[in-house]
């Protein structure tokens, strides 16, 4: 055991400013707590306070050392990163969001602590062409053994709506930040869109995005061939038509993600109205899984928002979300892009995560958005 070092003005009042230094004894059986106080003729001493290691008294006070990992996170995860998505694989989850210049791939134990963990720029767009430009939403998926990285972009040339399609990366590796991925083109969608995502139901493969037609953003789902082909059957399941759907005059259901929920009920959480509307909210659609999915009539629409913006907890325009599980596979967690001030921009997104529940009909109740540096556990 090392004995610290006292200093010279300790028999004087009043005393220094020293912390409590806790140091276990040589024989391993006790723990000693050295710091200084005041005697009873007020003068400063040292003091040590002997408690047995195996008391709940140094258990408590072992916890709450500064070497114990974090219990708890808070948002955001990063300062800046719209469209967030994560996905959980071989003990590791691999997390990415909308950089707007390139495909940047985080891989950690914990998506809670993305600022201080490993990340890669795994593809970067050419200089000119139809993925050049507008680098958004990107999404990795694991399927058939490999990996796909599927993400939104335009051409430089000619940027814009008319020319925003989804492109698919491919690769082999089993860790997504190394390797080599290889560019399988674009999506053969009938409409210009964005936001492709992919979810496997009893076998099959479908493919989600969200499509422009005419001044609308609509919903449409296809059975996929292979990894980058989608069948030229592709079913528009819904398009805006509640108020909270069109804010700011614009007509908007995009950002699509699947969700397996409970008593046999399958759902698809999507966003509603425009990016830069402070009221920027998830829709859901309601099928069973039995049903036909690329039947529209299978799908049942929530007349209102599922999660929206917390005035209270100043947390605005939440959306374009994904989901994970816990470590342990028992926790079912939310992780979504808002804003913390009302300023009617698309700038300013944060990813933020929190845990949620299930409502006894099998749908699930995501609460209202935690406030912004509010404490939340960690997943299980």
């Amino acid at each position: 055991m090392v004995a610290p070092v006292w200093s010279p003005n300790q028999g004087t009042d009043p005393c220094p400013n020293y912390s409590s230094q806790l140091l276990v004894s040589a024989d391993g059986k006790n723990v000693l707590e050295i710091a200084l106080a005041k005697n009873t003729s007020g003068r400063c001493r040292p003091y040590v306070n002997t408690i047995p290691i195996n008391s709940p008294v140094t258990e408590n006070i072992l916890t709450n050392t500064s070497d114990t990992p974090a219990q708890t996170f808070t948002n955001p995860l990063l300062p800046d990163g719209a469209d967030p998505w994560v996905i959980f694989n071989d003990g590791y989850y691999y997390y990415t969001n909308t950089t707007g210049q390139n495909l940047t791939l985080w891989r950690t134990k914990d998506f809670t602590n993305l600022d201080q963990t490993e990340k890669k720029v795994v593809w970067t767009p050419p200089a000119s062409g139809p993925n050049s430009r507008d680098i958004w939403a990107p999404e990795l998926h694991r399927l058939n053994g490999k990996w796909y990285l599927y993400y939104t972009a335009t051409d430089k040339a000619k940027p814009g709506d008319l020319n925003r399609y989804v492109f698919v990366l491919e690769n082999e590796s089993a860790n997504p930040l190394e390797g080599n991925w290889t560019d399988k083109g674009r999506v053969n969608t009938n409409y210009t869109g964005l936001d492709g995502s992919v979810f496997e139901h009893k076998g099959k493969v479908y493919f989600l995005y969200s499509g422009y037609v005419g001044p609308q953003s609509n919903l449409f789902i296809a059975d996929m061939i292979n990894p980058w082909t989608i069948s030229t059957k592709q079913v528009e399941l819904t398009r805006p038509t509640y108020a909270w759907e069109k804010y700011d005059g614009r007509e908007i259901c995009e950002g699509p993600q699947f969700l397996r929920g409970k008593n046999g009920r399958l759902h698809i959480i999507y966003s509603a109205s425009a990016c830069w509307d402070d009221n920027y909210s998830l829709g859901m659609l309601t099928s069973n899984d039995t049903s036909d999915l690329l039947d529209p009539a299978s799908w049942k629409k929530s007349a209102t928002p599922v999660f929206s913006k917390s005035v209270e907890n100043r947390v605005f325009g939440p959306g374009h979300n994904c989901f994970t599980k816990s470590p342990n596979g028992q926790e079912d967690w939310i992780i979504y892009h808002a804003k913390d001030m009302a300023n009617g921009e698309c700038k300013n997104r944060t990813p933020r995560a929190q845990p949620f529940s299930w409502k006894p009909d099998g749908s699930p109740d995501f609460g209202i958005p935690v406030a912004s540096g509010k404490e939340v556990s960690k997943p299980n």
